[in-house]
């Protein structure tokens, strides 16, 4: 009977500590090429296929990550697991999903239990987390490597951004170049910066072109297909009605066709809808929806590895404060026409 290969007979046969094995299997770069040469051929020779927890126990790192979400979209949350354990498989390292409510009470207490608990080496903190001060205060308190995924750059940390604002004014420059004068904007989540950030790109370009800006066609939503729906029946009330109206998910966008569709009004013909996000809904509804894309797997990916190059200590400090922005799409789609007369 065969006996399973250990990290141990690696390390016995190449004539090293675990700890070095371990720099070896993950990579790092402070072992020696002579070194690595002995270890990499007592891993072929032994067959030895390395294991989660035998990587942990030759060190003190658990080689596992945390992706921390509280975010309504599955859309979102099935592209940031994406983006995460693509990083996460690239660098050798585990995942372990913490879905929570970014609005309870005990939230700091509660998640830095959940990390101790799962040995995390770090965690890559989303939006709307990243906004919480507190939070991420407490989790430094508590030494834990955090990088984090936001609307804009977090200061002093591990940081990936999307610029919202510049992307919301692109796609509000659309409509006014199409000849839309009359636009409206559903707002999402007051307590998302994202939020702030898209209406202040939809005041931007009404601002940027001569065009009276008007609060009654601003409208309060929560990022949700209700809070859409109830926004577009009052927004159609309207007199003069817009001829377009910019939504701040694609969710309250579709929200917006369908209630269009029930007063009987054609799209875009007569009313032009755009959406951010370039969620999956957004191709399922017709006419197929204008939006913006959002590279939010892309951007976790990019989280994640800065997290791993911090926790791996293979980080330059500028690479370590990660301040890099990532660009926004605009998706043409069947949506938007100019309006008629």
């Amino acid at each position: 009977m065969s006996t399973k290969v250990t990290i141990y007979d690696v390390a016995e046969a190449a004539g090293v500590s675990l700890k070095t094995v371990s720099r070896v299997i993950n990579k790092e770069l402070s072992v020696r090429d002579s070194t690595q040469e002995k270890v990499i051929q007592a891993i072929e020779s032994l067959g030895y296929q390395p294991s989660q927890s035998a990587r942990s126990l030759a060190g003190s790192k658990s080689f596992l990550l945390g992706l921390v979400y509280s975010n309504p979209s599955p859309s979102y949350v099935i592209r940031a697991q994406k983006g995460a354990l693509n990083a996460c498989r690239e660098g050798g390292f585990g995942l372990v999903i913490l879905p929570c409510d970014y609005q309870q009470s005990d939230l700091a207490v509660w998640l830095i239990a959940q990390i101790k608990a799962a040995r995390l080496d770090g965690v890559v903190l989303t939006p709307p987390l990243t906004e919480n001060k507190d939070l991420r205060e407490a989790l430094e308190s508590a030494d834990v490597t955090v990088s984090c995924v936001a609307p804009e750059l977090v200061e002093g940390s591990l940081s990936i951004g999307c610029d919202d604002q510049h992307a919301a004014r692109q796609i509000c420059q659309l409509l006014i170049d199409k000849g839309h004068k009359h636009i409206a904007h559903i707002a999402g989540h007051p307590d998302h910066s994202a939020s702030q950030l898209r209406q202040k790109g939809y005041r931007q370009a009404l601002e940027s072109n001569g065009l009276t800006f008007q609060n009654g066609w601003l409208t309060q939503g929560y990022f949700d297909f209700e809070s859409g729906r109830a926004c577009a029946e009052k927004l159609l009330k309207q007199v003069p009605r817009p001829s377009a109206i910019f939504a701040s998910s694609d969710d309250m966008a579709c929200a917006v066709l369908v209630v269009a569709r029930q007063q009987g009004l054609k799209i875009p013909e007569q009313l032009s809808v755009v959406g951010f996000d370039d969620s999956p809904q957004a191709t399922q509804m017709w006419p197929q929806l204008t939006t913006v894309k959002q590279p939010v797997e892309a951007m976790i990916a990019a989280a994640t590895q800065l997290l791993i190059n911090q926790v791996r200590e293979e980080s330059s400090s500028e690479a370590a404060l990660g301040q890099k922005i990532l660009s926004c799409e605009l998706i043409l789609r069947e949506s938007v026409a100019s309006p008629s007369s």
